[in-house]
């Protein structure tokens, strides 16, 4: 596995720059490969002092090889130190004789050091995008035209682009996390489709799971919520949409006067950037006319997360793109009825009113009615809490998902998900 940008660990502090879901699918991916029979090494980069092996489990560990420096390198521009990454890498794999059945890469500066190891040590490469140049260009340029130029300096979307195009065209496999990637991957980046595959993203169903209303009303208690939460949490980042989420709060907290918004947002220790946001974010909920009504939080630890989705009466995945969402699905599988944004591939993989409610995040009126569905009709939030579950339990467990892939490397689409699965375009049935 090769995933070099972020904080990249056995047990990632999420929420630091550039850590988040990638990481957490990583990890858990590789930990589900081992229990297939997979030796598995996680290469990262090595920044700030860290380690250069780390134990993940007997089977799993993580390498760290170094490259432009001992700080922290922003991922848009981490492609420029890549050549001295590889060099590290491939005398460290010369040095103790590391052969490899292939290589599975995510994002695309972990591509461009994936596909040089695939070529030097001709094994083949398998490359996860997790989110798409073009598609988040678009988008972005879409909802703030005037800021094309500043998006480009911080995205590189150009640089980026060009990498990712040739990426596709030369790695043997690429991995599609939903039914809109794929079809984008085909479509506007012109991949082979025969050398596409969709895998989506998995959850821990050891951890994330429903709990009981006895144990519920005790997690709420414990973690101080009253009155019917809505919770969000994730990254500091203006994708991330917190700030419609607010805005359609507001509608939801008129019709409600004892609903309140958690905002768990952010990490330990956030950058000057993520400050910025936050406090934009709090002027915002001040503005709003409910800031009492809204709450913020910040890091929550790994053993906690589950406990957080069941103790809240919504889960709300608000982005204004977002490749997949796999809080969503970790919210689902805990039994926190869940809503979903439209802008991005989730959504498709399931069936409105039966697995999760969906809603066009800019479009406030769209975001906050259907949040107050779920408050105003106890019918809905129980389907919605038990089906939801059962979906995640069907579809996305870590295990079945480390089976797809293998089936794709190994050249078995029979195994695969595919756009045709009745799974992925449930029609809707009056009568369930």
């Amino acid at each position: 596995m090769v995933s070099t940008h972020g904080y990249v660990a056995a047990v990632p502090p999420l929420g630091a720059a550039d850590t988040g879901g990638q990481v957490v699918y990583v990890i858990e991916l590789a930990k589900k490969l081992a229990q297939l029979g997979y030796e598995v090494d996680i290469w990262t980069r090595r920044f700030e002092k860290q380690a250069e092996l780390e134990p993940v489990n007997t089977h799993v560990r993580v390498i760290r090889m170094p490259c432009g420096g001992d700080e922290f390198i922003p991922k848009e521009y981490l492609h420029e130190h890549l050549h001295e990454w590889g060099e590290h890498a491939l005398r460290f794999i010369q040095k103790y004789g590391l052969k490899y059945s292939f290589i599975n890469s995510h994002y695309w500066d972990a591509g461009i050091a994936g596909q040089h190891l695939s070529e030097v040590l001709n094994v083949p490469h398998v490359h996860t995008p997790h989110s798409l140049g073009l598609w988040k260009q678009r988008q972005m340029e879409k909802d703030y035209p005037d800021d094309q130029a500043k998006f480009e300096k911080q995205y590189n979307f150009t640089r980026r682009i060009q990498e990712e195009r040739k990426l596709y065209a030369d790695c043997n496999l690429v991995v599609a996390t939903t039914p809109p990637q794929l079809d984008f991957l085909v479509n506007d980046y012109g991949a082979m489709a025969e050398k596409v595959r969709m895998v989506p993203p998995g959850y821990d169903d050891n951890r994330f799971f429903p709990v009981s209303d006895a144990s519920r009303d005790a997690v709420r208690q414990r973690l101080g919520f009253e009155g019917r939460v809505v919770l969000a949490l994730g990254r500091l980042a203006r994708n991330k949409g917190y700030d419609l989420l607010i805005d359609g709060f507001s509608l939801v907290a008129e019709r409600h006067p004892d609903a309140a918004l958690y905002l768990a947002v952010g990490g330990k220790d956030m950058n000057d950037h993520e400050q910025q946001i936050l406090a934009e974010l709090r002027d915002q909920a001040k503005l709003s006319g409910h800031g009492e009504r809204i709450r913020f939080g910040s890091f929550i630890a790994d053993d906690d997360l589950a406990d957080y989705y069941r103790a809240a009466d919504m889960f709300v995945l608000c982005s204004r793109y977002e490749p997949f969402g796999m809080t969503a699905i970790e919210a689902m599988a805990s039994g926190a009825p869940t809503v979903v944004t439209v802008h991005g591939g989730l959504y498709r993989a399931l069936s409105f009113g039966r697995h999760a409610l969906f809603a066009d995040p800019f479009d406030k009126e769209d975001l906050g009615i259907t949040m107050a569905k779920i408050f105003r009709h106890p019918r809905l939030r129980t389907r919605l809490s038990r089906m939801g579950a059962h979906k995640a339990r069907s579809l996305f467990t870590w295990t079945g998902i480390a089976q797809q892939l293998v089936a794709a490397v190994e050249q078995r689409p029979a195994a695969m998900v595919t756009l045709d699965d009745k799974e992925w375009d449930e029609p809707w049935n009056d009568g369930d």
